[in-house]
């Protein structure tokens, strides 16, 4: 029982970055979508300028939760990077 905790303890880590990865890459890249449309532009170049970037996002996104350390720093990294983009996705929500 004591092998099997260890197993299951060891692999929390590996499904917290998946998770991070799948939807936190997702929801930055939907935040910068969402932000790009406050940009000072015609909102249909904004719009195609957002969708543009949440691509690069969200790949930039997955590297970094498995590039860090731990599961740890990759949650906080993605909420420091959704700070900025949620405050600007504010003012477009408005």
């Amino acid at each position: 029982m004591n092998a099997r905790l260890r197993k299951v303890i060891g692999v929390g880590p590996l499904l917290s970055r998946i998770v991070a990865a799948l939807f936190g890459g997702y929801a930055l890249a939907a935040l910068c979508s969402v932000a790009a449309v406050a940009l000072p532009m015609a909102p249909t170049e904004a719009v195609l300028t957002g969708m543009l970037a949440s691509f690069v996002v969200y790949v930039c996104a997955v590297v970094w939760v498995f590039a860090v350390r731990s599961a740890t720093r990759a949650w906080v990294g993605l909420a420091i990077a959704a700070l900025p983009l949620s405050l600007a996705a504010w003012s477009v929500w408005k």
